[in-house]
């Protein structure tokens, strides 16, 4: 074999299918934010146009952010606008999609480069084999069209659903608008037969006491971290990307394209991604401290939806409903991430929020983001109890 490349720089030009895909690399290789944005319109929209937000909705909106803000800061001991006043994103899919690509690109990266890591060339190459070299440039190019596939399928199916910025509770900019996805909301409000205006209040002040919480700046990192190394200890069952791929044929046209494009869109099944021992260790911590944070803003919601919408208990458990009511495209999205966002997660957190409340009233509530040292441990979830009792535990002076 000879070590120099084709005209055509495809080096496997002989070979039908990783010709073909090699191509499709080529085409792919650089375009990242535009490839995955345009992939996310793609499925949130189902390749249809979409209308603009209408201009009094946005100013309808807008207004229910601010009076949001109030209620939650009143409600709270947290900030609400750490960085100048609370600002509103009102959003079509697209927009949404958009904005959302933007704001988890530097987690998205680091879940590309996590899960294309181990994409060398085969540990039996010597490394200057032809077909070692061949492996190592597509693994090159494997990369950047891994994170378009892997961000914009993602984002696309959230976009489906999603009502608002923190439908997943993922950190965004912490300057970042409180973001709204109007068409969905309207349209579940109609599916339901729900007051439009009361429904919207909710979400806004659902969003804004996500995005209080969250922007802790403690709370912020902590979070951060935990899922940042979730998202690069992947590992690969190399038997799975045969399987994968074992029967497409890409010279079939524009069947083969969708049937490509919906396989680069499961990570699972391109790079048999597999839980690995450090997800494992990382896991229950990271499902205790998003357990905290949902319980704790059910817990503000219920402190506050309650006094201003007339329907507030069923808006809640018709929202509340619909969250665990995810499809699977969506709880491929929380797998992928880390996230267990299913009955079993909302109710413990709203347990322990719950039993902080009974002990402790608001004071001990208000507590749980205070200090670094506050967060609860993943025994502690279960356990409201054990957490006040540390809390309350002088300093070791030695410490």
């Amino acid at each position: 074999m000879s070590d120099d490349l084709p005209p055509d720089g495809n080096p496997f030009g002989g070979i039908p299918f990783l010709g073909e895909l090699m191509k499709m690399l080529q085409g792919q290789a650089g375009g990242g934010p535009d490839a995955a944005r345009q992939l996310a319109r793609s499925i949130a929209n189902d390749g249809q146009s979409e209308p603009n937000i209408d201009p009094t909705d946005r100013i309808a909106i807008e207004g229910l952010v601010r009076v949001a803000e109030l209620q939650i800061e009143n409600a709270t001991d947290l900030p609400i606008a750490r960085n100048g006043p609370l600002r509103a994103t009102v959003a079509n899919r697209s927009q949404w999609a958009d904005q959302t690509i933007e704001d988890y690109r530097p987690l998205f990266e680091e879940l590309a480069a996590g899960m294309t890591a181990t994409m060398g060339q085969p540990d039996d190459f010597p490394a200057d084999d032809p077909m070692a070299q061949m492996m190592g440039s597509l693994s090159k190019m494997m990369g950047p069209m891994m994170l378009g596939m892997t961000t914009g399928s993602m984002v696309g199916n959230l976009a489906r659903t999603a009502l608002g910025g923190y439908s997943l509770p993922v950190p965004r900019p912490a300057d970042a608008p409180i973001l709204v996805l109007l068409p969905n909301l309207d349209h579940f409000c109609a599916e339901w037969s729900l007051d439009l205006d009361d429904v919207r209040l909710w979400v806004c002040l659902h969003e804004v006491a996500h995005h209080a919480v969250i922007n802790v700046p403690h709370v912020r990192d902590r979070l951060t971290d935990l899922l940042h190394r979730h998202a690069r200890s992947f590992e690969r069952d190399p038997e799975s990307l045969g399987d994968a791929f074992g029967d497409l044929d890409l010279s079939a046209g524009p069947e083969a394209l969708a049937e490509l494009q919906e396989t680069l869109g499961d990570p699972d099944a391109i790079l048999g991604a597999v839980r690995s021992a450090e997800q494992e260790a990382i896991q229950p911590e990271l499902t205790a401290i998003v357990a905290a944070i949902t319980g704790y803003v059910d817990f503000v919601m219920d402190r506050t939806g309650g006094a201003l919408i007339g329907s507030y208990p069923m808006l809640t458990e018709a929202l509340r409903r619909r969250r665990v009511e995810a499809d699977a495209s969506d709880r491929f999205v929380e797998r992928i991430l880390g996230l267990e966002l299913d009955r079993a997660h909302y109710e413990r957190g709203t347990a322990f929020v719950a039993g902080i409340a009974e002990r402790a009233g608001d004071d001990g509530v208000n507590r749980l983001f205070a200090a670094p040292t506050n967060l609860p441990t993943p025994n502690e979830i279960d356990a409201p109890g054990l957490w006040l009792a540390r809390i309350d535990l002088p300093a070791d002076p030695e410490s």
